[in-house]
């Protein structure tokens, strides 16, 4: 098979690591890429939004499965052009259609979804300029803190948790009213505050049925002790060691079974990945977002615990036999950290030269914001390196990433040295 993968992350490394261990894959490409990706594969500059290169490299290379890895294309509708294009019609597009995949482009459908099909979530409401003075007096009724989120995509940056009344008023103006998140913002959700700890669950589903993916748990602050700015994530371990196998029970009958059911009730073409990122409250799973695809740094952990075939996985979820699909994981742990440019996740230089590359043993090293330049590899993006390591317990394989960390280096280099702290 040719495949192509859409993206160029971390995210898009961890699968093309995986996929090009498959031997179904005779040659994988990757759009755009990173210095990662091109070492194992053949990366392509096409930009996975402009749909119309897409559909020419997938004609003139005889593509066989497109694999898509960031939210934007599916947001966008990749899934149906592809579908509704009697050239590309029969090439699966292993990603939800665009109306699946408005789980994650709108926290208003999100949170419709989940009370429709009676899932465990925050009470909310929603407001638009037209109704900010009453969006006001809602956050009145609500116990601190507050908690504001942007409903279109904002690269996970839209959500503010605010603890003081009049700060918050004044945020939930200036991101409907003077546009803060752009467009994303044009419509907040409201949201009770949950208190309690965070994980992420992992779902494949080709629509009809699913396999339960490895759970994880991610750090999404930039400072130690979880403090800071937020982040597109500085680590993430997994399995998580507080969902035993009781309250993974309770996900699955509460949340995944129900999530998927009301896909199928809502005649939703769904065929991928489903990451359902829940709170832990006492000892019960709440829904706090969907997401339509696979999480980053989280990927990077649990991708390494799938041992069987990716390639054979996704082909079931493109036949809708993934029931009839085994899949195996491995028992041990795995703990990634994530390797930041020095200002991220606000200002930051790029180019900066990565050195130890070769040095790093008995982890892998997967790039996130990376490219090639005359020869050397160098910074290209606010997170650069995810290290991963497995280990008999998530100590054990947080401590073989750090010491390979300390074999690399680049200018103004930043890692969070508590990853797993709280475990």
């Amino acid at each position: 098979m040719k495949i192509l993968l859409l993206g160029s992350g971390g995210r898009e490394h961890a699968l093309a690591w995986k996929i090009t261990q498959s031997p179904k894959c005779d040659m994988l490409f990757v759009a755009p890429g990173n210095a990662g990706t091109a070492i194992i594969a053949t990366n392509v500059a096409i930009n996975p939004n402009d749909f119309d290169a897409v559909k020419k490299w997938v004609l003139a290379e005889q593509i066989t499965m497109v694999v898509v890895g960031p939210e934007d294309p599916l947001v966008n509708g990749i899934y149906d052009f592809f579908k509704n294009d009697t050239e590309l019609a029969d090439i699966p597009v292993i990603g939800p259609s665009k109306h699946g995949a408005e789980l994650e482009g709108s926290k208003e459908f999100a949170k419709k979804f989940l009370v429709k099909n009676n899932i465990p979530t925050a009470a909310y409401d929603s407001f638009t300029k037209d109704t900010v003075e009453q969006g006001c007096k809602f956050l009145e009724t609500l116990q601190p803190p507050y908690v504001l989120k942007a409903d279109g995509l904002a690269a996970g940056k839209g959500v503010l948790i605010l603890q003081d009344l009049k700060e918050a008023q004044q945020e939930l103006r200036n991101m409907l009213v003077d546009a803060k998140f752009g467009n994303a913002s044009s419509k907040v959700v409201i949201e009770e505050f949950l208190d309690g700890i965070e994980l992420s669950c992992f779902v494949l589903t080709d629509g009809k049925s699913y396999k339960l993916l490895p759970m994880a748990k991610d750090y999404k602050r930039i400072g130690e002790g979880d403090t800071g700015l937020n982040t597109g994530g500085m680590g993430a371990v997994s399995p998580v060691p507080f969902a035993d196998a009781e309250f993974m029970q309770k996900i699955e009958e509460r949340i995944v079974k129900p999530t998927i059911a009301g896909l199928q009730n809502d005649a939703i073409d769904y065929k991928g990945f489903v990451f359902i990122g829940l709170i832990k409250v006492g000892n019960d799973p709440f829904v706090i977002e969907y997401n339509v695809r696979m999480g980053d740094p989280e990927t990077e952990v649990v991708i390494p615990r799938l041992k069987s075939d990716i390639v054979t996985l996704f082909e079931a979820v493109a036949n809708q036999k993934l029931d009839e699909a085994v899949l195996e994981i491995d028992e041990r742990s795995a703990a990634t950290v994530m390797l930041v440019a020095g200002g991220y996740p606000e200002g930051y230089e790029k180019g900066k030269v990565i050195t130890g590359l070769d040095k790093v043993e008995g982890s892998i090293a997967f790039h996130a914001g990376t490219k090639q330049d005359n020869g050397a590899i160098v910074t290209n993006g606010g997170r650069v390196i995810a290290v991963t390591s497995y280990g008999d317990s998530w100590d054990e394989a947080i401590k073989k990433s750090y010491q390979n960390i300390d074999k690399l280096h680049f200018d103004k280099m930043y890692f969070r040295k508590d990853i797993g702290f709280d475990l």
